[in-house]
């Protein structure tokens, strides 16, 4: 299946009920797999909205209402959702927001892209929130990550990021489905379904009492916290005996790992470090891993936004190169290998 296909069966799957989206490329077969598919299932819902916008605030909706819900977008798209996902963070709103990322700043371009990295793991939107970001590296960790999405949505009560690009939602690979779809979920605590038997509630973000308002940080804060202490997640790939290590996400880490491959060839001491969590960044893990290794090469396809998490993990532990393509400029494992292989001789590792 193509990236974007798996996503969309991945969610059926994991019991979202309710898809709300708009076109735009690299991501419109997600869009176009939810209506062939969604809007058969009785008790879901299919809707193209009128814009990004709509669509994010419907995702507000259906999640006030208890359902499991969904909305998918590019770069450009995304920037128009980011008003609504603050909003989804405020009311502790579980929700899985899919990023399929392209080139830009701007409308940019079509081709697959890492520059949203800043506004995926920064917030993004306004206000003292954050987002749980998962990376996936292929196909089968497209539709294994967008299940574990929903799950942590609801563990939380967050909106959950799936940071993608154009590239993996247009690939094709072999991918296997370990679930199936849910009969029924449990509705969840707090959802509002009528108020029959009890007073009103509402769900809002809005206060005129700062210190109310305060509190609702506090908590959020406190919240985060225990998501950086639990959630963190990464890969490690031949890295016990190397003397450099790569660090990349997402499509980027897929072309790194070809490019390691040929430097163990030639004999290089190279491993790779690949965070599956942006936020949380696994910092204990690359700082643990730091112990055993002091150089490392930060590769990214924009123009260098995860580098700064890595230092700040690393406290001053490591020698960090970096190299990267931006614009969607995809290089090939061939051109990685060359950068690898000049600061291998730069630091003197060949020694």
């Amino acid at each position: 299946m193509t990236g974007n296909a798996a996503i969309a069966e991945a969610a059926i799957r994991a019991g979202c009920r309710c898809y709300f989206g708009y076109p735009i490329t690299p991501q419109n077969e997600l869009t176009e797999y939810m209506a062939a598919h969604l809007s058969r299932r009785e008790g879901c819902a299919f809707i193209q909205a009128e814009s990004e916008i709509s669509a994010v605030n419907m995702v507000y909706g259906a999640s006030v209402a208890g359902a499991r819900a969904m909305t998918s977008s590019s770069s450009p798209g995304i920037s128009l959702k980011q008003e609504g996902i603050s909003y989804l963070a405020a009311c502790q709103l579980p929700s899985v927001i899919v990023n399929m990322s392209r080139g830009g700043p701007g409308l940019g371009s079509i081709s697959a892209s890492q520059s949203d990295y800043f506004q995926s793991t920064r917030g993004g939107g306004h206000g003292d929130y954050r987002t749980i970001v998962l990376a996936p590296a292929s196909v089968q960790e497209l539709a294994d990550l967008t299940r574990r999405a929903f799950e942590l949505a609801d563990k939380y009560l967050i909106p959950v990021i799936i940071l993608g690009d154009g590239m993996l939602g247009q690939m094709m690979e072999p991918v296997e489905f370990k679930h199936e779809a849910p009969s029924a979920l449990p509705v969840r605590a707090g959802a509002l379904r009528g108020a029959k038997g009890r007073h009103s509630r509402f769900v809002r973000t809005f206060t005129s009492n700062p210190a109310e308002l305060e509190e609702v940080n506090w908590s959020l804060f406190r919240r985060y916290q225990l998501i950086q202490k639990q959630e963190a997640s990464c890969e490690n790939y031949l890295t016990e005996d190397a003397a450099l290590v790569v660090t990349a996400f997402g499509i980027a880490a897929r072309i790194a790992k070809g490019a390691i491959k040929q430097a163990r060839a030639l004999g290089l001491r190279v491993g790779m470090f690949r965070p599956v969590t942006l936020w949380p960044f696994p910092s204990e893990q690359l700082k643990e891993l730091s112990k055993r290794a002091k150089y490392f090469l930060d590769f990214e396809m924009n123009m260098g936004q995860m580098i700064d998490d890595v230092r700040l993990a690393l406290e001053g532990g490591g020698d960090v190169s970096f190299y990267g393509r931006p614009g969607g400029v995809i290089p090939n494992p061939t051109e990685v290998l060359r950068v690898i292989t000049r600061v291998y001789h730069q630091k003197g590792l060949n020694q």
